[in-house]
């Protein structure tokens, strides 16, 4: 495990859990689809970069599981 992220190795528990996981990645796929509906009516740019950053860090956390089970 890597000394910059400690946290990988206490969530293995979470991300193994097949049942748990598919209801996380169906939330954050529901969250990404809301997201995108906000960024195509943003009328200004703060609204598109806030809908764009959410985006971001969405998709991040629906690679959690590879990043956790790839951590030594």
């Amino acid at each position: 495990m890597t000394k910059e992220k400690p946290w990988l190795s206490p969530l293995k528990a979470m991300v193994n859990q097949p049942l748990q996981w598919k209801a996380f990645e169906e939330m954050i796929e529901h969250q990404i689809n809301a997201q995108q509906r906000t960024l195509e009516q943003a009328t200004d740019m703060v609204a598109v970069h806030r809908a764009q950053g959410s985006i971001a860090v969405l998709r991040q956390l629906k690679l959690l599981r590879d990043e956790i089970n790839a951590a030594k």
